[in-house]
């Protein structure tokens, strides 16, 4: 079992900052690719921004040079730095955490979102 748990959404003000967080553990081997992603109200699920073990790093077009992923991988942990915040910003935003199980199974997990609201 993997549990992924997301922190640090909230209500912003149009042009402020947040920061979210997560956390992956359990029966963890190894992780892969960890993302950020957003879904708004009746939209789909997106990609915001991901990033592989080795640090690499691909954003959304929508989000460059405003949002910052990264990782500390001694935590399983991924972190979203989001600065210059808009309204169209606003949505739940899930972490996706992908690797290998102790018991040699490939899994990818989701959290259970957290919601980011950024007033204009």
């Amino acid at each position: 079992q993997v549990q992924v748990v997301e922190s640090g959404g909230g209500l912003v003000q149009a042009g402020g900052s947040l920061r979210l967080s997560c956390a992956a553990s359990g029966s963890i081997l190894s992780l892969t690719n960890m993302g950020w992603y957003q879904q708004a109200p009746g939209k789909q699920r997106e990609p915001v921004a991901v990033i592989t073990s080795g640090g690499s790093t691909d954003y959304a077009d929508s989000v460059k040079a405003r949002f910052t992923i990264s990782r500390d991988n001694a935590k399983n942990t991924v972190y979203l730095q989001m600065n210059s915040l808009k309204p169209e910003d606003t949505a739940v935003y899930y972490c996706n955490a992908q690797g290998t199980t102790t018991w040699g199974t490939i899994f990818g997990s989701w959290g259970q979102g957290t919601q980011v609201t950024v007033s204009s």
